[in-house]
């Protein structure tokens, strides 16, 4: 079977690309397990990109509907992860990029995928900044209206809209993971708005001051990379009678504080000898308004019901990253 990943050049994408190369197999339209023998990474850049027969590499805007059809094709075995998009901060900066990238580039996925012979499945990676407002609850669930109160949150509420009623005509297969924050991302700071979240660790793991834009008693749901993976893979194999009309399932998150973080990462410090950087206070009024604007607590029950798995404690987190990455300085 063919398998698209849109955002195969990030890090979420490239690291989706590798486990599904390992794995070696999905379920298919038919609902049997197929072998994967082509993986299409589409995205507009690329830094690292696997090395495999299997894997063809195409640079696009997600924006650009010809180029998004032509990257999908019209291969009747086909399984599609939406994962391409602009983050938060640079969505609040740049409006009308963001919805060209954002819901532009949603559409023209499903659009894509709506044309395919037979149901094939599709994947959206959504974000729990479809949360917002007034209406944010103490822990927010997927039975929470979606009210978000930033760009970013808009253009993926609108999407999962979209994706759920696609499916409901029969045009494709859908499912949403509503995605919480997703640490510990390796490299440099990037535009989102929960970009401090990951910087909290890996500054200080580096033996780096880390300029903190929040309160260090702000709570934030997180996740580790590894699960999301594993959620979305998981999501993909779900067989559909088990799934509801509302395909949008947040996945399960910790609730995590800068002053958590900062009393784990002295635990991991103690143990392997390390020199923590600083957390530095530097309060961000932008920051903290979106933030602030998120929920600080989740309700994975349904996507725990579905067999999605549950990340494992901080600690663990930090301790995969340390040794996917060997981030850490001493």
């Amino acid at each position: 079977m063919k398998v698209i990943i849109t955002g195969g050049g990030g890090f979420l994408g490239s690291r989706l690309a590798g486990k599904l190369l390992q794995r070696g197999e999905l379920t298919g339209p038919s609902g049997a397990s197929e072998p994967i023998d082509q993986l299409v990474l589409f995205d507009a850049f690329f830094h690292q990109p696997p090395a495999d027969d299997r894997v063809r590499h195409i640079q696009g805007d997600i924006g650009d509907r010809a180029a998004v059809f032509a990257a999908v094709g019209q291969d009747a075995a086909t399984s599609i992860f939406h994962l391409a998009s602009m983050v938060s901060g640079e969505c609040e900066e740049r409006f009308d990029d963001a919805l060209r990238v954002n819901l532009d580039g949603g559409r023209n996925v499903f659009e894509a995928a709506r044309v395919l012979p037979g149901r094939p499945r599709v994947v959206f990676a959504s974000s729990i900044a479809c949360y917002g407002g007034a209406a944010v609850r103490r822990p927010c669930s997927d039975s929470d209206k979606l009210t978000p109160g930033t760009t970013y949150g808009i253009t993926k509420a609108i999407c999962e809209h979209l994706l759920n009623d696609h499916t409901r005509k029969g045009h494709f297969d859908g499912r949403t993971a509503r995605l919480p924050t997703v640490i510990i991302r390796p490299g440099k700071p990037n535009a989102a708005a929960s970009s401090w979240v990951s910087g909290m660790f890996r500054e200080p793991l580096r033996g780096e001051p880390c300029q903190l834009p929040v309160p260090r008693d702000q709570g934030h749901p997180v996740t580790g990379y590894r699960t999301v993976i594993d959620s979305l893979v998981a999501l993909h194999e779900v067989s559909e009678v088990a799934l509801g009309g509302d395909r949008g399932y947040v996945l399960p998150a910790h609730t995590v504080t800068p002053a958590l973080a900062s009393a784990v990462l002295a635990e991991i410090a103690t143990e392997h000898g390390l020199t923590l950087g600083p957390v530095v206070e530097a309060l961000d009024a932008r920051i903290h308004g979106i933030v602030s604007n998120w929920p600080v607590a989740i309700d994975a029950t349904r996507a725990v019901a579905l067999g999605l798995p549950v990340p494992p404690d901080l600690k663990t987190i930090v301790a995969q990253y340390l040794e996917d990455f060997g981030a850490a300085r001493r």
